[in-house]
């Protein structure tokens, strides 16, 4: 199992429970899987299908995310295809034709595919060896995104009694996961529950006032990073995207007001990252796999607690570090209770009471967010401070943005303030969960190479490879097959596919002297304004970095662009000492190469990471002013 999982999928060791649901499920056992969002349920009937004879048919809710997951299949060099309301009749015959003839592992079909006439003798003709059923909540009226097509699966036990079912869902509370075994029949399934903790989720909540202006704030420590943005109603959310492009940023909607060509469109933009902001209601998110998004923000209360979890959840799917905010406000309230009020149903209506209840305690809430959310879910969070919430740690304030703006980033009409970036970094520090050693200017070659083979296969940049994978890349410079093999991510089939050009990238990257490369950019954003009028002031790296609540190696990494757009900046205060700096100096000319990790496996734990990302400022700082002297 560990060759095709590193063979196919890039990942020399398995998740927790993945391989023990795994062995289940290759012993024909039903099986209930609880698993937060991006904690690798698909990989969990994904690699069986590789192992067991005849097909896995997985039953999906979304369209996007069966197209999405398709393609990240046949990237891998899996066989697996889709059958949606999105094909033609001739598309379909074919799709049918392929499966019958034993040509794919893995067939994605819609719930509502199984009541179409014809459609179930056709699986009778096929050798299924497992049905897969992806957001398995959807089935229960206790769940939060109940579907009456689901319904129709309770006919699969009766259909094909000898076949295992997996059933798999992000989020689920003990009732509904009862629920869910009740209504498909499961045979005393193996019910497997992985933590509900996502560590590298921050959780906070603001009162929702002058909203707008905190959401711009917010905005500028995600610039040209992936946000979802849910409001209330569809006039909301037009409503902020039309302000948010105003101001400069690339934002698009998402609501059912919009036909489902355009809300197919805009997400679509939103995956292959020509926009980077969705603002959208709670239709949009559980279609999509896409792994990097850093921040998710509630403009307003949410249905329930669960809702909540999943929606949050589409953030930092691929581990690194992501924000969630809720902006909370009880005029919101009533405009959920105008709606619950119009349930006929006495039990539906209480269950929204409830719901909402809780939404409104996990608002008020003044201890550990944390622990309240897995307490929801029935888990038991000993730790007394997660130190990622602002119920453990104090909330730094946003900006007061009082005065005109000027910069020419953001049309006027903000505050001369927000432009010039006179606040901290607000991100909770976490962060044993984020590498902050790799190359940013490899790392920006290397996306831009993925954006190019992703607009080749027509498939979303993150099925190439993931930021993690990247950020892996341009911390240890592989420039060998077998080096590009142990990189996080990269399978046999990835690197034959992709191999060639990303080695390439980083072979002419390393082979150039690492401090010549510059920063694409003719000017400075708020943030690192802030930290170039702190140097002016000649604070030290430690000062800067405690006054704004960043880290020392990121004021450094703000040194790096900054001098390469103002090298005459007077950053000689600064300097390591000159015997350590000598010696620095002389293992970059040895490695030959940009990288920190390879001069600290050199010099060893005497010389700290920000030392090194310090006296390698100052040898590009070197070379950027001879190149401005005129001759």
């Amino acid at each position: 199992m560990k060759d095709l999982l590193k063979k196919h999928f890039g990942y020399e060791t398995f998740r927790p429970l993945q391989e023990e649901i795994i062995n289940q499920v290759l012993l024909k056992k039903d099986c209930v899987v609880l698993m937060p969002t991006g904690g690798g349920k698909s990989l969990c009937f994904q690699l069986p299908s590789l192992i067991m004879e005849g097909i896995v048919i997985v039953i999906s809710p979304l369209i996007s995310l069966m197209k999405d997951q398709v393609d990240a299949l046949q990237v891998n060099g899996i066989a697996a295809d889709l059958i949606n309301s999105t094909l033609s009749q001739a598309e379909i015959v074919s799709v049918m034709n392929k499966a019958r003839s034993g040509q794919l592992k893995i067939l994605y079909i819609a719930p509502e595919r199984l009541s179409a006439f014809g459609f179930e003798d056709f699986l009778h003709t096929l050798k299924i060896s497992l049905i897969a059923i992806d957001e398995a909540h959807c089935i229960s009226e206790w769940g939060h995104d109940f579907r009456p097509e689901y319904r129709n699966l309770k006919l699969l036990r009766q259909k094909f009694p000898n076949i295992p079912i997996i059933s798999l869902t992000a989020t689920a509370t003990e009732k509904v996961r009862e629920d869910i075994v009740k209504q498909l029949n499961l045979k005393n399934p193996q019910t497997f529950i992985s933590s509900f903790n996502r560590p590298n989720l921050s959780y906070e909540v603001r009162p929702k006032k002058e909203s707008f202006k905190s959401i711009l704030a917010l905005l500028q420590d995600y610039k040209d990073k992936s946000v979802i943005i849910y409001c209330f109603s569809r006039n909301d959310t037009e409503k902020l995207v039309s302000d948010l492009n105003k101001y400069g940023f690339k934002a698009a909607a998402y609501h059912a007001g919009l036909d489902a060509a355009q809300r197919s469109k805009n997400q679509e933009r939103f995956i292959k990252d020509e926009v980077n902001i969705m603002a959208a209601t709670i239709a949009f998110g559980m279609g999509i796999d896409k792994p990097d998004v850093r921040l998710v923000i509630h403009h307003s209360l949410p249905k329930s607690v669960e809702g909540y979890y999943q929606e949050t959840g589409r953030a930092g799917r691929d581990g690194l570090p992501a924000r969630c905010v809720l902006f909370f406000s009880y005029a919101d309230k009533f405009k959920h209770d105008y709606f619950i009020r119009n349930i006929s149903d006495v039990a539906e209506k209480r269950r929204a009471e409830e719901n909402l209840n809780h939404v409104l305690d996990y608002g008020n809430l003044t201890t550990c967010r944390r622990k309240f959310l897995l307490r929801y879910f029935n888990e038991d969070y000993k730790i007394v401070n997660c130190a990622n919430c602002d119920g453990c740690i104090p909330q730094v304030p946003l900006p007061d943005l009082s005065f005109r703006a000027q910069s020419r980033s953001i049309p006027p009409g903000i505050d001369s303030e927000f432009r010039r970036g006179i606040f901290v970094d607000k991100e909770f520090k976490s962060r044993s969960t984020e590498n902050t050693t790799y190359d940013p200017e490899l790392f920006e070659l290397l996306r831009k190479a993925r954006t190019e083979e992703a607009t080749r296969l027509k498939v979303p940049p993150y099925i190439i490879f993931g930021d993690k994978t990247l950020r892996e890349l341009a911390t240890h410079l592989p420039k060998t097959e077998a080096a590009f093999l142990e990189i996080s991510g990269v399978g046999n089939q990835k690197l034959a596919q992709f191999g060639e050009k990303f080695l390439n990238v980083i072979r002419n990257y390393a082979n150039e002297p690492h401090y010549i490369k510059e920063i694409e950019s003719d000017y400075l954003s708020p943030t690192f304004l802030e930290t170039k009028n702190l140097i002016s002031q000649k604070l030290s790296i430690n000062e800067i970095a405690k006054l704004r609540n960043l880290s020392a190696g990121t004021i450094i990494s703000h040194l790096e662009k900054i001098i390469t757009i103002e090298p005459e900046l007077d950053i000689s205060f600064l300097k390591p000492e000159a015997a350590r700096f000598e010696i620095i100096k002389a293992t970059f000319q040895k490695t030959n190469s940009p990288a920190l990790a390879p001069v600290r496996e050199l010099l060893g734990e005497a010389y700290s990471y920000d030392e090194l990302k310090l006296a390698r400022l100052f040898l590009k700082s070197s070379y950027l002013k001879k190149q401005k002297t005129p001759r």
